[in-house]
């Protein structure tokens, strides 16, 4: 979606687009709910950074889009080079943010052991939820 309505051109006066994006992270298995007067764009799995050798990474602002990803997939950083080259590399490794289970003690997530990316991905990481405010814009 483009964020602007199809019928906007068509209407003189009032047209409503995206103006503010934010990301919600639940912290917990359930997906979080968007606030009074957004609207929800995307949900998925909240993804906090990749790093790769020699220290060499990026993070995600957890209030930005890039950090709900709509799928759960390993490995989520792919290097594409010119003419068409694509690849990944085994030294990259990628954070997601873990549900918080109660109670455990310690870090989130910490002596918990999962059986496999299915059990990681239904019971182990946060959920997070895209909203959008609709803002009026004066049509010109």
């Amino acid at each position: 979606s483009s964020g602007i309505n199809a019928e906007c051109p068509l209407r003189p006066g009032v047209c409503s687009g995206h103006q503010y994006v934010i990301a919600r992270h639940s912290y917990t298995n359930d997906l979080p709910d968007c606030p009074a007067n957004w609207e929800s764009l995307w949900e998925g799995y909240s993804y906090i950074m990749v790093t790769g050798g020699g220290g060499v990474g990026g993070g995600q602002d957890l209030g930005s889009p890039g950090s709900c990803m709509e799928e759960f997939f390993l490995p989520s950083f792919i290097e594409c080079v010119g003419r068409g080259m694509c690849s990944y590399y085994v030294n990259n490794l990628d954070y997601w943010l873990a549900a918080k289970k109660d109670p455990i003690p310690g870090m989130f997530g910490m002596g918990r052991i999962y059986n496999g990316l299915d059990e990681i991905q239904s019971q182990g990481l946060s959920r997070c939820r895209v909203c959008a405010k609709i803002v009026k814009v004066d049509a010109m």
